[in-house]
């Protein structure tokens, strides 16, 4: 079976039901041959060439590998297979009724292997937070060789989103030099085209990374101290070529313009600001560092006596997507996204694999850290949280995002499930988060259409460049829908009191 499967996650054990269940009932060789590598789009396919043989793996090729070939060899033996269809016992009342077949001996061999035959071997299955790191790292490795690019830059603040990515290029490092490690011509060769260095060979992941990796942490004074040393600290593990910047003074000055322009000033909700004053002041902030991260991704490499330009990576989660919890053409628009496929349960889950497995101990602090924009002033009695800001948990995010996509719920069937899946809350409560959800999906469900291309991971992705090809524009009020959840919530309320009575 030559395929064209591309990686999801936890998908792999099914394709591997699929290939042994084939062999198992009826007996059989079957060899499949997947693509590897990025086909010039969102997907990767994760290669995992195998050899099954009645039911059983006998070879398996990686799942993620940064080498353009890779030849998976086992050795079968015919008479078991023969053997194996021989001992059902309907084949078995079938061939009695047929005149038997000759058996003709030949000296002839298919091939001139005096090998055994290949025994059983246990599947290899990566847990999620490998697949993170490998296949999104080895994506963006085939993007990097095949654009022309001279390297990546991140505006890395510190946070679980930018760390994510910024664990996922060391991961690539790491295996691109393990791959010249291990002799791979074609990995150098595209090392130093990378590079613009036909000499160029990396002993550590850290001297590649110095080369092709530039991060910026791009502080206001909005920001923590926490951040800005978190930032810091990971980019000196990843080996990354790191600056410290703060951006102030840009922020001050568009300000000014507009108080020029208007001869009003805006206000944060702290200092006695509207919602739209606050808004504002945290967007000119946010798109302010998507101008110099492509400003930077021009400059570094001339800045550094290199050629060539940096392609910009972003790092908005599926979860933020889905909510719209991110400021049109800010940070989350770059060139290519490694994480906006996945979402936050399975990135700080990965965030702890990677501090121990990958060699990045600071992660661990980015993951006990409460998830902070640092957008508004920090003042005694508020600092901003995500989660708050959203009004909804990253956990219940993920619940909204399976149940829109996959199982295509509308507002009055996703509370109808809800209600039972979260029966420790009030109806009503389901029903407010349920309301909340829908609203602040229709009226950012316009900035799906501009989402930076990401890995595609989960199968509840809200890019509609492919994924979710849905309208962009809805009644935010749904009032048919709304009405009915209203409805069903009196209905329950009362028949919830009736049983009491």
């Amino acid at each position: 079976n030559g395929s064209g499967s591309h990686h999801q996650l936890r998908k792999l054990d099914q394709r591997l039901d699929l290939i042994n269940s084939a062999t198992a009932k009826g007996g059989g060789c079957y060899l499949y041959a997947n693509q590897q590598g990025c086909d010039g789009d969102r997907l990767y396919y994760d290669g995992c060439a195998m050899i099954s043989t009645n039911g059983k793996i006998i070879a398996q090729g990686k799942q993620f590998s940064v080498n353009d070939v890779e030849v998976v060899v086992g050795v079968v033996d015919l008479s078991d297979i023969r053997s194996y269809r021989a001992a059902t016992a309907s084949r078995g009342r079938q061939a009695s009724t047929v005149p038997p077949v000759p058996v003709v001996e030949v000296k002839f061999r298919m091939t001139g292997c005096n090998e055994a035959p290949s025994c059983a071997i246990p599947a290899t299955i990566l847990k999620p937070q490998e697949e993170i790191a490998y296949g999104p790292a080895c994506w963006m490795w085939d993007y990097l060789r095949r654009s022309g690019g001279g390297g990546y830059f991140l505006p890395l603040s510190g946070g679980a989103d930018s760390s994510s990515t910024a664990a996922l290029v060391g991961s690539m490092c790491q295996l691109v030099v393990k791959a010249i490690e291990e002799k791979d011509e074609t990995v150098l060769a595209d090392v130093r085209r990378v590079v613009r260095d036909s000499k160029f060979v990396p002993k550590t992941s850290k001297e590649l990374a110095n080369k092709i990796f530039h991060t910026t942490y791009m502080g206001t004074k909005n920001s923590s101290a926490e951040t800005r040393d978190r930032a810091k600290k990971l980019a000196e593990e990843i080996g990354a070529y790191h600056l410290d910047i703060t951006i102030d003074d840009v922020v001050s000055s568009l300000v000014k313009l507009f108080t020029t322009i208007t001869g009003k000033t805006p206000k944060f909700k702290v200092h006695g600001g509207s919602n739209n004053e606050n808004l504002a002041l945290q967007n000119i902030q946010a798109r302010l560092r998507m101008v110099i991260s492509y400003l930077l991704a021009q400059l570094l490499p001339w800045v550094r006596g290199q050629e060539g330009f940096l392609l910009v990576l972003g790092s908005a989660n599926v979860d933020e997507a889905l909510r719209g919890y991110m400021t049109k053409y800010d940070c989350s628009s770059a060139d290519l996204n490694p994480i906006g496929g996945i979402c936050k349960g399975d990135l700080k889950s990965f965030l702890l694999w990677a501090s121990k497995n990958l060699g990045y101990p600071s992660l661990e602090s980015v993951v006990k850290a409460p998830p902070t924009a640092e957008l508004e002033p920090i003042t005694k009695d508020y600092k901003q949280n995500d989660e708050e800001d959203m009004g909804m948990t990253y956990e219940e995010l993920g619940y909204f995002g399976k149940l829109r996509k996959v199982e295509r719920c509308g507002p009055v069937t996703m509370f109808e499930k809800l209600r039972h899946l979260w029966s420790h809350l009030p109806v009503q409560t389901v029903a407010d988060k349920v309301r909340r959800f829908f609203f602040y999906y229709s009226i950012n469900r316009h900035k799906m259409t501009v989402i930076t291309p990401s890995y595609h991971a989960e199968n509840y992705s809200p890019d509609d460049n492919r994924f979710d090809l849905r309208q962009f524009l809805y009644n935010a009020r749904w009032p048919r829908q709304f009405a009915t959840i209203a409805r069903r919530v009196k209905e329950l309320a009362a028949s919830e009191k009736k049983s009491k009575i």
